[in-house]
């Protein structure tokens, strides 16, 4: 019976690299000379630290594009408040991956709906759609594609 399976994974590799480039863009940008503005990651939590708001903002937009041009979706971002201690400001930013039970559930009854023969289940961090047509699998993951859902969506694993 044909299947596949509906996932939001990151490649982390390419998250490192993406960090690393916009580490080396602050350390050569002038308007950074001086400052100890940076950018550490922490398995997918990015801290970006510098000494203004202003900076914050121009670090968010390098960070942006670094990830962008590293195939990663800026979808999966979880951006927090700037939080000033002293001289510095610290943002936090969350990569999430992963589908969890509430948005599984949300694909689930997006499938339901649609009416296609098609059965989907959540397994721990993903959905599996099962069916006896590949055009309604095919159907399904156009469908899936068009809807508008807060995290980026991959499908693996078809199988005929």
């Amino acid at each position: 019976m044909p299947s596949f399976d509906i996932v939001s994974e990151l490649n982390a590799h390419e998250v490192t690299n993406a960090v690393d480039q916009a580490n080396r863009e602050v350390g050569t940008r002038f308007d950074f000379k001086g400052t100890d503005a940076k950018f550490e990651l922490n398995d997918l939590v990015i801290t970006l630290s510098a000494q203004a708001d202003f900076q914050l903002e121009q670090m968010m937009q390098i960070l942006k594009l670094k990830l962008t041009k590293r195939g990663i979706d800026i979808v999966c971002m979880k951006v927090d408040e700037p939080v000033t201690s002293g001289t510095t400001v610290k943002q936090t930013v969350t990569l999430r991956q992963g589908i969890d039970s509430e948005l599984g559930k949300k694909l689930q009854r997006l499938i339901k709906d649609s009416k296609l023969k098609v059965q989907a289940a959540i397994q721990d961090k993903q959905v599996r759609v099962t069916g006896k047509s590949r055009d309604d699998l095919q159907e399904v993951i156009a469908m899936v594609r068009r809807s508008k859902l807060d995290l980026p969506m991959q499908f693996t694993n078809f199988r005929d």
